[in-house]
C-alpha cells in the first residue's frame, strides 16, 4: 500500500466558544479537526486518527473524508473544551477543559504506512513517551507544542514548560509554537529568535504562529508571511490549520518559502468563516493572487 503524506493524529473535541458580545457556539474542535481538511484541501494524502469517545463518532463527520481514510481511537470521555473570548479579534481568550481523552497508545495506531505522523495534540497527557518512541521508530514526526505545554489543572489550563523537551525535540522533523509557547518553551520574547534556539536544540522546520505573521525557521533560512484575512469570525483553529496546509505542502515536495506562502493564505481564508476549512486548493490560489 502506498504510504500515506500524512497521518494526523489527536483528539477531537466537543467546543463551547463565547465571544466578546456573550454569543455562544457549540461545534467539533481540536488540532485534528482544523489540520486534516487543511491538508487535503492542498491536494495531500491524509489519514486522520482521531481520539474520541464512541458515542460521540458524529463528530468524524465533520472531515468530510471517505471512511477509508479516518479511524475512531476509541476513548473513555471526548475532551470538552470553553473558550471564552474577550477581545474582537479573539486574541485574549480564557480556556477551560471539562474533561480530557484517554492518552493515545502505542497499540492503537492504525494499521497503515505514512511519510509523516503529525501529533495533533491538546493538552499534556495525550501523548506519552512510549507513543513517541514507537513513531520516532516508524519515520517522520512532527508536533505541536500545546499538547506538551498546555495543561489541564482540574478545568483550568496553564502553561508549563515541556521537562523532556531536549530528549524530544532532535525528533521533530516539523515543530509548531504559537508566540507565548515559543516564549514558555525558550525565554525569549522575539519569535526568531526563539525558533532559532527551538532549531538548535534539535527540532527540523519550527512554524510559529502569530496574529499578524506566520514564520518559519530552519536555522539557515527564515521566512515570514503576513495573515491578511479581512474578518476574524473564524479565528479559531488558526494555527492548526495553518500548520496542517504548511505540512501537506512540504510533503508533496514544495520549498519552506512557497508552503509557507500557501498556508498563510489558507489560514487567512479561513479565519475569514467560522469553522473548519472548506475551501479548495483553486481558492487559495485565488487569494493569493488577489491579496498576495
Amino acid at each position: 500500500m502506498k504510504p500515506y503524506d500524512l497521518m494526523i493524529l489527536g483528539p477531537a473535541t466537543r467546543d463551547v466558544n463565547i465571544d466578546y458580545t456573550g454569543a455562544e457556539d457549540r461545534s467539533a474542535g481540536g488540532a485534528v479537526t482544523f489540520c486534516t481538511p487543511a491538508a487535503r484541501a492542498m491536494g495531500a494524502s491524509v489519514f486522520a486518527a482521531v481520539k474520541i469517545a464512541p458515542e460521540d463518532r458524529d463528530i468524524l463527520d465533520v472531515f468530510q473524508m471517505p471512511e477509508e481514510d479516518k479511524a475512531l481511537l476509541p476513548s473513555a470521555k471526548t475532551t470538552l473544551m470553553r473558550n471564552e473570548y474577550f477581545t474582537p479579534d479573539r486574541e485574549r481568550r480564557r480556556s477551560g477543559c471539562a474533561a480530557q481523552s484517554d492518552p493515545i497508545l502505542p497499540a492503537e495506531l492504525p494499521a497503515i504506512s505514512w511519510k509523516l505522523c503529525h501529533l495533533a495534540g491538546l493538552l499534556y497527557g495525550d501523548f506519552p513517551d512510549e507513543l513517541l518512541e514507537e513513531l520516532h521508530r516508524r519515520g517522520l514526526l512532527s508536533a505541536d507544542a500545546q499538547g506538551f505545554l498546555r495543561h489541564n489543572e482540574g478545568g483550568p489550563m496553564a502553561l508549563h514548560d515541556w521537562q523532556e523537551k531536549l530528549r524530544f525535540l532532535p525528533w521533530m522533523n516539523f515543530f509548531k509554537t504559537d508566540a507565548a509557547e515559543a516564549e514558555m518553551l525558550t525565554g525569549l520574547r522575539d519569535r526568531e529568535a526563539a525558533a532559532r534556539q527551538l532549531v538548535a536544540w534539535g527540532a527540523g522546520e519550527v512554524m510559529v504562529s502569530h496574529n499578524a505573521e506566520m514564520l518559519v525557521c530552519n536555522g539557515e533560512r527564515v521566512f515570514r508571511c503576513p495573515v491578511k484575512a479581512r474578518n476574524l469570525s473564524g479565528r479559531t483553529g488558526r494555527g492548526d490549520t495553518t500548520f496542517g496546509a504548511y505540512l501537506a505542502m512540504r510533503m508533496t515536495g514544495h520549498d519552506m518559502e512557497e508552503a509557507l506562502l500557501y498556508a498563510t493564505a489558507c489560514v487567512s481564508l479561513k479565519m475569514e468563516t467560522p469553522g473548519v476549512f472548506r475551501g479548495s486548493l483553486a481558492d487559495v490560489k485565488a487569494y493569493i493572487r488577489e491579496f498576495y
